[in-house]
């Protein structure tokens, strides 16, 4: 794909983008108009403390003069200051906006095919592409702004001093900056192929991690290590490709900052004979090569490496499209549904330690949660609840016997880092992002079937949220983290997982932060919506809810209900004796 056939694609997201940051735009502008003016009153300080100053004969003329020039750098350094607080407006939430559409598209590729193997590639884009989205990004911002705002500086600047100066000045300009934006498509080519083959490499590499044991059981190392080196010099070829677009570029650059300067001297005597002063001549000289052409200078560097690096990784950020030569396929017959399976999670004699030569957390521990139901786990701190969590969610893989959720294994062969459309975990540490509070509650829904606002709505008023939410600004208000309390995260996090299609939600201490009346909200709300809820319960009160209790008292394991549950273990006996109101455990 071409140069333009990027900027096609993704020019609308850039002006989404930038259409809903028009206050951070406009602050940027604002400050960007006081480096014009710096500009401005650098070469013409220069120009008029020569003809009007020290050639006049009037030192302290020329003295004021000079004043005002450096008066202008001061006020060039103040709207500094004021740009960077500006960019940083523009540059963080356009790489959150990218974490979080690299997860979502990994998330529904994991979806919609779960035996795929996991795309490695969404890693060199969560981490490498997104960070050098951001530094493109910002250093574009920074450089375009800048040339712009000096450019209009500098060239209003010599206008008022002498326009037959921009006969002389813009000509070799226009043609420098021509020269360089002919090497712009062919640099964009190879940006491109060198993270194709990043990310063929990442692909490849994880592909050989996963299965390095069998590789060297199997003596297949001879046959994949060539696929591995042919990437590594694929990626060799393009780094040297790329250097050599880049020194046409610096061939390039050095055109359009020398040729306005040699223009200036060559034309002097003709620009004298007409009347042109030589103050003047020093003050285009001094925009020239104190404001226009480093400024140019870093605008031409910045869109030689980052400007094309800049498109090249946004484009793999878009939305996948179906290629268009495939039909739609026809509606297969309807099929009767499969019967459902037998329990929501099942543990079959399942043993786990953390090391060969640890005492086992789990032991021999059978059970079986039924579809719909609603589960209590209780126990002291250290005994095995967050592990037996971490099981259920394919987090952690038993050392003996079988972990079950919806009749399938829970880790098998699966990649744990992997989504799985069958549960979703919350941990004590809730997961809240900058971004909406619409993003944050819809995060877990399917990208492509995202809930409607009265879906959403329902969700906030079963769990008690509707002051929060309104507080934020709403359901396009801004979450920010760091400024929430540890109990507002774990709400935002609760609304995400009741809106969640997930059959099985697991709650590991996910609700320790809230008070218990917003607990059980919260718990009854959960219980409430199609699937089954799984609670690692902080409080005996939260057990009271459940339909059944499981204690874990060592290895050992008890379940029952909760009435039931004090005649059969001493433990439990113990924590509801010790219950005095608060509801801790």
């Amino acid at each position: 794909m071409s140069e333009h056939g990027t900027w096609r694609r993704v020019s609308p997201d850039a002006r989404r983008f930038l259409r809903g940051r028009t206050a951070a735009l406009t602050r940027l502008g604002g400050w960007s108009l006081l480096e014009s003016a710096h500009t401005f009153l650098t070469g013409y300080g220069v120009a008029r403390a020569l003809d009007d100053g020290f050639l006049a004969g009037r030192t302290g003329v020329g003295l004021g003069w000079l004043v005002v020039a450096g008066l202008g750098a001061l006020l060039g350094a103040f709207a500094l200051r004021g740009v960077f607080a500006a960019l940083a407006d523009l540059v963080e939430p356009l790489r959150d906006g990218l974490v979080r559409r690299a997860v979502r598209h990994a998330l529904d590729r994991a979806v919609a095919d779960p035996s795929r193997a996991a795309d490695a590639g969404a890693v060199s884009r969560l981490t490498q592409q997104t960070e050098m989205a951001r530094d493109s990004f910002a250093g574009i911002v920074l450089t375009a702004r800048s040339f712009v705002f000096t450019a209009v500086g500098a060239l209003v600047g010599m206008a008022a001093l002498a326009p037959v100066l921009l006969l002389v000045v813009l000509p070799p300009l226009l043609l420098g900056l021509g020269l360089f934006l002919a090497t712009l498509r062919p640099m964009a080519g190879v940006q491109r192929d060198s993270l194709d083959t990043d990310e063929a490499l990442s692909r490849r590499v994880g592909e050989v991690g996963e299965g390095l044991r069998d590789i060297v059981a199997c003596g297949g190392a001879a046959r994949t290590t060539p696929g591995v080196e042919r990437l590594i010099r694929a990626q060799e070829r393009l780094t040297g490709r790329l250097a050599r677009w880049a020194a046409v570029r610096t061939v390039a650059l050095g055109a359009a900052g020398r040729l306005p300067v040699i223009a200036l001297l060559v034309a002097t005597p003709w620009l004298l004979d007409r009347g042109v002063t030589a103050g003047t001549l020093v003050g285009a000289l001094t925009y020239l090569v104190q404001a226009l052409l480093p400024a140019l200078h870093a605008l031409m560097t910045a869109l030689g490496s980052a400007g094309t690096r800049l498109l090249v990784v946004l484009e793999r950020f878009r939305e996948p499209e179906p290629p268009p030569s495939q039909a739609p396929k026809a509606p297969a017959p309807a099929q009767p549904p499969p019967p459902g399976p037998a329990s929501a999670a099942e543990l079959r004699d399942v043993t786990f330690a953390y090391g060969p030569r640890a005492a086992p957390v789990l032991e021999h521990l059978d059970l079986v949660v039924r579809p719909g139901e609603h589960l209590a786990v209780v126990g002291p701190s250290g005994i095995g609840k967050s592990t037996l969590t971490a099981l259920l969610a394919g987090l952690l893989s038993p050392d003996r016997g079988t972990v079950l959720v919806a009749g399938a294994a829970a880790h098998g062969d699966r990649d744990a880092s992997r989504p799985d459309p069958r549960r979703t975990l919350l941990p004590q540490q809730a997961y809240v992002f900058t971004g909406t509070v619409r993003e944050n509650l819809t995060h877990l829904c399917p990208a492509g079937r995202p809930p409607d606002d009265a879906r959403v709505g329902e969700a906030v008023a079963a769990l008690g949220m509707g002051g929060l939410v309104e507080r934020l600004g709403g359901l396009d208000g801004a979450v920010v983290p760091r400024r929430l309390s540890q109990g507002e995260c774990q709400q935002l996090a609760l609304g995400a997982a009741h809106l969640s299609p997930a059959p099985l939600l697991l709650l590991d201490e996910a609700t320790c932060h809230l008070d218990p009346r917003t607990e059980a909200r919260a718990e009854q709300a959960l219980a409430a919506r199609p699937g089954t809820l799984v609670v690692v319960a902080h409080r005996i009160s939260s057990a009271a809810r459940a339909d059944r209790v499981l204690v874990l008292d060592g290895t050992r394991a008890v379940c029952g209900t909760h009435e039931e549950l004090p005649a059969r273990s001493p433990l439990y006996r113990d924590l509801v004796g010790l219950w005095n109101g608060t509801g801790e455990v």
